[in-house]
């Protein structure tokens, strides 16, 4: 069984949750306990916790707070059926929790379950993609981070992890886009690696001068993981590893609402977590803001029909065509398919993009993420 290896909640835990408020969000999820666990019939969204922390350190890590936190909160206008499957505990060796992650993901993936990980090290994102191994599609990871974490030496797997999804068979990472990225955190090296794969990286200030230009990445986001040190510490509450520059509290709650907004985003982690009641209180926000976006979905993607959307061509060296919803007013560009083979896409299919992507096609540039996943497409 995949969920074999989940432990319950423990009894003070759930003494807690009996202790708030009728109206809290705790009081509307189902918990693994002792005595039951929670069918999946029905179910949107799933939490969990992983115990795993040795990709970053050897402190063992607790996620209790951060619970206590968030389901202390009061829920949206929600209508879907939320659960907590407890927790992951740490294996005996890093890639036995690996292995008991990808499985568990990849359960909950299959019946249509989003995912909420509330971790451990952002090394675990590596586990959550292997999780799409069985479900033949290429995969687009979003990574709300100050580091590439491309780093090749033999050092923190939290740092690493993006190599080995690049290296590993099966490969099936089509995109990697990072949000947030700080230069002086990564080396040239790393920076050049990111233009010659065709990725996405949108650095820091780019993001906070217009948080907006995020939403089409996330968008086209099948997994989406959170790195805590991209908040600054005054926001975040982190003085374990001090962090003067990042994203604000509000910042990052609104690139999480663009995560759970995405028709397409299917699974949702938080990692890096140090452990202080003060960053509990941020994730719990940032869980908070993701479910509130997974209400508001739109169901735009893949396209059902195109009645309700306005086609726009835009003729340059290549003819560009965009679509523009009539219900959201967001935007998409077509990106054809080529035939060759090495092709990685097996049909056109669209990618989002913003208004001022439309326009400076009219103006004669051709977007970068266009022009990107195109190159992207060929190799």
């Amino acid at each position: 069984m995949a969920f074999d290896f989940l432990q319950p909640l423990e009894a003070d835990f759930l003494e807690f949750i009996h202790g708030l408020s009728p109206q809290s969000l705790g009081k509307k999820v189902v918990f693994h306990t002792d005595t039951d666990f929670p069918s999946l019939e029905n179910v949107a969204i799933a939490v969990i916790g992983v115990l795993e922390n040795r990709g970053l350190s050897d402190v063992a890590i607790d996620v209790t707070a951060v619970r206590k936190e968030f389901y202390s909160l009061f829920p949206g206008n929600w209508q879907s059926q939320i659960i907590d499957l407890g927790n992951i505990e740490a294996g005996n060796r890093l890639e036995d929790t690996y292995f008991v992650v990808k499985t568990a993901m990849a359960e909950l993936i299959k019946n249509n379950i989003v995912p909420i990980v509330l971790g451990g090290s952002q090394d675990l994102t590596y586990a959550m993609y292997r999780a799409f191994d069985n479900l033949e599609q290429m995969v687009n990871l979003v990574a709300i981070d100050s580091r590439f974490d491309f780093a090749k030496d033999e050092g923190l797997p939290a740092h690493s992890y993006l190599s080995r999804m690049i290296v590993d068979e099966p490969n099936n990472l089509f995109n990697y886009s990072n949000i947030g990225y700080q230069t002086y955190f990564n080396s040239q090296e790393e920076i050049d690696l990111i233009e010659k794969l065709y990725f996405d990286a949108y650095r820091l200030g780019e993001v906070c001068n217009n948080p907006a230009i995020a939403e089409p990445v996330f968008r086209d986001a099948d997994l989406v993981s959170l790195d805590l040190s991209a908040v600054k510490s005054s926001d975040s509450g982190n003085f374990t590893t001090f962090v003067p520059n990042g994203f604000s509290g509000k910042e990052i709650c609104a690139l999480s609402r663009y995560a759970g907004i995405s028709d397409k985003v299917a699974s949702f982690g938080v990692f890096n977590h140090h452990g202080s009641v003060q960053e509990s209180v941020l994730v719990a926000q940032i869980i908070w803001y993701f479910i509130e976006g997974f209400h508001y979905r739109s169901n735009e993607y893949p396209f059902g029909t195109k009645e309700n959307y306005i086609k726009y061509i835009v003729t340059l060296e290549d003819e560009l065509v965009f679509y523009k919803s009539n219900k959201t007013e967001r935007w998409w560009i077509e990106i054809p398919f080529i035939s060759n083979s090495n092709n990685k896409l097996k049909k056109s299919t669209l990618l989002p993009c913003i208004h001022d992507d439309y326009l400076a096609a009219c103006n004669g540039e051709v977007p970068e993420r266009w022009w990107k996943a195109q190159r992207k497409n060929l190799i």
